[in-house]
């Protein structure tokens, strides 16, 4: 039986996590923690460290803010609690500086999408990037999110670059014109990415190849945050048996 500890339970991405883990035969919710409480039929605490001297977990999960997850896995992996995170907004190296804290056998599994719809769509992109030119990824998000652009599509422009020798020649910021900077969208590793928050979305990403006379278009649509649950539980119960930095929900999907 693996015992959780869901971060932010009473949020709308925490309250659906918890609701997977409860269903789950294999686990056992055993506390949540939030800083604005909730009413629940499991311990709630208002911080991570005071969880940490009233209950016993194998795995964190985290989908709060930028703000304050960097200080959630500080505390959970010195105390060899293993965490699975979905807060988008950390660099690379933040992520390796805090897997550094993780002592042997204990894991810090960071995923920027838990669908696994959304990491088969990177994966198409990786591989359609050396026979195109031209790619761009357009993200839709709600207008709450925190971060842009999401982590997914910088996860996604970073493995088209990644799959080709070769940079882009399309027009880039250097076209934009006297105040509409921006245009152009955020250069990550050379990939334009357009970030658009708008209510009516929950999660959608469209990558768009393009070359001499084709288009080639991926699309993935997230309509409910009951989507990423798979995922999450996936990264629940693989986590465990892992030690150090893991990102990519395709490393446990093969």
């Amino acid at each position: 039986m693996i015992r959780v500890a869901v971060i932010g339970c009473a949020g709308r991405m925490g309250s659906t996590v918890v609701s997977a883990v409860s269903a789950a035969e294999d686990m056992q919710l055993v506390c949540g923690v939030d800083p604005y409480g909730a009413q629940a039929d499991f311990p709630v605490y208002s911080t991570l460290a005071e969880a940490l001297e009233n209950e016993q977990f194998d795995v964190m999960v985290d989908f709060t803010m930028p703000s304050v997850v960097a200080d959630n896995i500080r505390t959970a992996l010195p105390a060899g609690v293993n965490c699975v995170v979905g807060t988008t907004g950390m660099s690379t190296e933040t992520l390796e500086e805090l897997a550094a804290l993780a002592p042997e056998g204990t894991c810090l599994f960071y995923a920027p999408n838990f669908t696994t719809g959304a990491v088969l769509m990177m994966q198409f992109a990786e591989a359609a990037a050396p026979y195109f030119p031209e790619a761009e990824v357009i993200e839709f998000h709600h207008c709450n999110k925190k971060d842009a652009p999401s982590g997914t599509a910088v996860r996604t422009a970073q493995m088209i670059a990644a799959a080709r020798d070769f940079t882009s020649s399309a027009p880039g910021s250097e076209t934009e014109i006297e105040g509409a900077e921006g245009a152009r969208g955020a250069l990550i590793d050379g990939v334009p990415v357009h970030s658009v928050r708008s209510m009516g979305y929950v999660a959608t990403q469209e990558v768009i190849f393009g070359s001499m006379g084709q288009t080639l278009t991926i699309r993935h649509d997230s309509w409910d945050r009951t989507s990423y649950m798979p995922g999450v539980l996936l990264g629940i119960r693989k986590a465990p048996d892992c030690s150090g930095l893991i990102v990519g929900l395709e490393n446990f999907m093969s």
